[in-house]
């Protein structure tokens, strides 16, 4: 079975400018997290990539519209987000959702992103693999938590 990276939008993938109004499609500035471009297309080569995101006001469309000005669309496969969910992100249900989307087995799953609570904590809880984007992982990690300071080292 095919690997399936789930990968959290604001601050793991593209920056998440608190200052800016509205949604990051119409941002008049957006920028890449570094390293995320290489990690992607090495990773979209034997993989599907999906964003999962906890973004409430933007829609799939909105979300792919940001990825498409960040030229990072072409590794992306689909988009998770509460407007074609129906769930919050941030819960082992909004996982399961994803997961029966896909028709995936935890096992087969990777989820990568910034906030422990919202996307490694549900992964986790879920047997999943997380890789959690962090400066300070100042607590104990299950298992199959991995912390890493910058993107580059997940492909190490």
């Amino acid at each position: 079975m095919e690997r399936i990276y789930l990968f959290d939008w604001g601050n793991t993938l593209m920056v998440d400018f608190p200052d800016q109004p509205g949604k990051m499609c119409g941002w008049e500035e957006i920028a890449i997290v570094p390293g995320a471009e290489e990690l992607l297309r090495k990773l979209s080569q034997n993989s599907s990539i999906y964003i999962a995101t906890g973004a409430a006001d933007s829609t799939e469309h909105d979300i792919e519209q940001a990825f498409r000005r960040a030229g990072l669309h072409t590794y992306i496969s689909g988009y998770f987000c509460y407007a074609n969910t129906g769930i919050r992100k941030g819960t082992k249900d909004f996982l399961l959702h994803i997961l029966r989307q896909l028709s995936a087995a935890p096992e087969n799953v990777t989820v990568i992103g910034d906030s422990f609570e919202n996307d490694i904590l549900p992964a986790a809880g879920l047997g999943i693999q997380a890789f959690w984007l962090t400066k300070t992982a100042n607590r104990t990690l299950p298992d199959n938590v991995f912390a890493v300071g910058t993107l580059d080292r997940i492909c190490r």
